[in-house]
């Protein structure tokens, strides 16, 4: 569906289960995300992910060379349900190695010039320090902080220009 430089970002679809479960057993990858989930509901949100509402996108992140799992990356509906929600998943094996800045470029883009979307958010936990100079890296701003999930979350934002 696209391409950056390295990766190859698919639609989601039933055959990345196994390798997208790898991102919510890893606990590296889930220490600002809630922790480890359970069997059921990973299956669960794996189910949804299928089948999404036109609102939500699931894609897969791999790399081009090798086809090796990355990540994933979503834009779904934010808590506040007024804007999309840019989120993003990748094993620890690709972190600090410039894919999710490649990856989280290319979504904005599509999110902003492609759906033609006013404005994309993104929320992180202030203390997840590597995804907050991520997003600032790709441009967007802290709209706010709030406490929320049991810490405090910043709300970025990027506007279409």
């Amino acid at each position: 569906m696209f391409a950056t430089e390295r990766c190859f970002i698919n639609t989601f679809n039933k055959t990345d289960y196994a390798d997208v479960k790898k991102l919510f057993l890893n606990q590296d990858v889930r220490k600002y995300l809630g922790g480890i989930r359970d069997e059921e509901s990973i299956q669960v949100v794996l189910n949804s992910m299928l089948n999404p509402p036109d609102n939500s996108f699931y894609w897969v992140v791999r790399e081009k060379q090798t086809d090796n799992f990355i990540g994933m990356v979503s834009l779904d509906p934010h808590h506040d349900m007024d804007y999309l929600e840019l989120s993003y998943e990748l094993l620890p094996i690709w972190w600090g190695k410039g894919y999710a800045t490649q990856v989280v470029k290319r979504i904005i883009h599509y999110a902003l010039n492609e759906l033609n979307l006013p404005k994309v958010l993104a929320e992180t936990q202030t203390a997840n320090k590597s995804s907050c100079r991520l997003l600032e890296k790709v441009g967007m701003e802290v709209e706010r902080k709030l406490f929320r999930f049991g810490a405090e979350q910043a709300i970025y934002s990027i506007k279409s220009s």
